[in-house]
């Protein structure tokens, strides 16, 4: 059974970075494709950064040229960098991993931004 958990998340002001963490229960390289994605209060979840097994990235307009995502195989952990966080990134943030014709979730780490 596929486990992933999220942390990292917290309380920032805007202007502030935090740095999400997903671990897996096992390794990340067989999954085709591990993503963040964010529910906001009242919002349908969206996603905000997706990672392939070979690497390549694609970012939510909002996000682009301040969040990155990344991985560590070694540590069988994906990595969200959040810098200059607005109030409107305030979400519950979820990780996420596609194989076997199948997606897996995480439990969410909240995030809110204040101004």
């Amino acid at each position: 059974q596929v486990q992933l958990v999220e942390s990292g998340g917290g309380l920032v002001q805007a202007g502030e970075s935090l740095r999400l963490s997903c671990a897996a229960s096992g390794s990340i390289f067989r999954f085709d494709t591990m993503g963040w994605y964010r529910q906001a209060p009242g919002k349908e979840r969206e996603l905000v950064a997706g990672i392939t097994r070979g690497g390549s990235t694609n970012y939510a307009d909002s996000v682009k040229g301040r969040f990155t995502i990344s991985r560590d195989n070694a540590k069988n952990t994906v990595y969200l960098q959040m810098n200059s966080l607005k109030p409107e990134d305030t979400a519950v943030y979820y990780c996420n991993a596609q194989g076997w014709g199948s997606s897996y979730w995480g439990q969410g780490t909240q995030v809110t931004v204040s101004s």
